[in-house]
């Protein structure tokens, strides 16, 4: 039994899982569940809890025996795991950048001055501000079709999201144009599907095993160790992206700005060989480390 959320993202990240599963010859349904995190929509995840809020009640389900393993988006999966869970597997990553979606205007440098951008991501917000610190940048909540209405609604003139959730759902129509990560850095885990279990089940992780991919979990690994070491929430503006060199090079990028716009955007990379899991968090923590000497906290 696959615990998920009920977003039509959610959905189809779980049937996927779903159907990978039953093509090995396993028997898989799906526990639908609306989380915390999907109910407040009126205040910003930073002041109400966080991204944990769309995991806790999954967590329950798996601890209760009602699921068995719970598919979330990496992303928004916390640093630090319960005590009793584990993160098995992550999955082969989609496209981890972000895209710019507006109905008239083809690019960030296309928009007029003052135009209104909607993201409730600080990360978002601080990249948004150094590339163009004459937008107005408001706060968007909801399910991706949520801020889709939104913004055929005119509340925006653009919006920011993950180019993986649009492709998903078979609406890369609706980008108009992607951010290179030079540009705007993804978060840690974009783009990566992740799945939780609890502690303790080799069962699970025998039959999870083919679903992983290794480079990404070594990837988001690194990632995940900047962000952890940075004490990192959805209430921290930063941002931490990990590529492939060849071979076992791993180059790792982070940025960390100020919300309150009293600091510069912070940026560094560090560049190390990654084999095994302690490998990619050291990389991982050492660009922390270049971030707080650089003035990030």
């Amino acid at each position: 039994m696959i615990a998920t959320r009920e977003s039509r993202l959610a959905l189809w990240q779980a049937e996927h899982v779903q159907s990978l599963l039953q093509r090995a010859g396993h028997t898989v349904d799906l526990l639908g569940m609306t989380t915390r995190g999907d109910q407040i929509l009126d205040r910003s995840l930073s002041k109400v809890g966080g991204k944990g809020l769309f995991v806790k009640e999954l967590e329950l389900a798996l601890e209760e025996g009602r699921a068995d393993i719970a598919v979330h988006s990496l992303k928004d999966v916390p640093m630090d795991l319960p005590e009793g869970f584990a993160l098995a597997c992550v999955l082969e990553r989609e496209d981890p950048r972000d895209a710019l979606v507006s109905p008239h205007h083809a690019s960030l440098d296309a928009l007029p001055q003052g135009a209104v951008v909607g993201t409730s991501s600080l990360r978002r917000v601080v990249l948004l501000r150094a590339l163009r610190p004459d937008l107005r940048i408001e706060p968007l909540r909801g399910n991706l079709d949520t801020r889709l209405r939104k913004l055929d609604e005119g509340q925006y003139d653009a919006i920011v999201l993950a180019a993986a959730g649009l492709k998903r759902l078979g609406l890369e129509s609706r980008i108009r144009a992607v951010f290179e990560p030079e540009a705007m850095l993804p978060a840690a885990g974009q783009g990566a599907l992740g799945i939780e279990i609890r502690s303790g089940r080799a069962d699970l992780l025998a039959l999870l095993a083919p679903l992983a991919s290794r480079p990404d979990a070594l990837a988001t690994a690194a990632e995940r160790a900047v962000s952890r070491a940075m004490g990192g929430s959805c209430s921290m503006p930063l941002a931490a992206h990990a590529r492939w060199q060849g071979g076992d090079s791993l180059r790792i990028d982070a940025a960390w700005g100020d919300p309150d716009g009293a600091a510069t955007l912070v940026r560094v990379h560090a560049l190390g060989d990654v084999a095994e899991p302690a490998q990619a968090a050291a990389l991982g923590e050492h660009a922390a480390r270049l971030l707080q000497a650089a003035g990030a906290h």
